[in-house]
């Protein structure tokens, strides 16, 4: 089992920052890779970005260029850098953990308890 914890959300007006951190601890051989998710109001839950234990990145292509995902390996920490912060960010932040075989996600997800982002116009 893998115990994600997020943290870092808050309310914010437009074109302001934020940065998210989601610690992960317990069986952290299970994953390999980690992912901001965000769901808004009456929507699907989607993907924000992912990060492998490789660093390599991937972004939606509505926070390219403002937002950023790092990781910690020895901390078993991912982070999300929001800048330029738009009302359309409104939404839950759930980070995500689980593991790549290649280019497969295979295995069990993790999911942290989520933590809101609200942004003022």
């Amino acid at each position: 089992q893998v115990h994600m914890v997020e943290s870092g959300g808050g309310l914010v007006q437009a074109g302001g920052s934020l940065r998210l951190s989601c610690s992960a601890s317990g069986s952290i051989s299970s994953i390999n890779a980690m992912a901001w998710y965000r769901q808004a109001p009456g929507k699907q839950r989607e993907l924000v970005a992912s990060i492998t234990i490789g660093a390599a990145t991937n972004y939606a292509d509505s926070v390219k260029g403002r937002f950023t995902i790092s990781r910690d390996n020895a901390k078993n920490t991912v982070y999300l850098q929001m800048n330029s912060l738009k009302p359309e960010d409104t939404a839950v932040y759930y980070c995500n953990g689980y593991k790549l075989f290649g280019s497969l996600r295979i295995g069990h997800d993790y999911w942290g308890q989520g933590t809101q982002v609200t942004v003022s116009s």
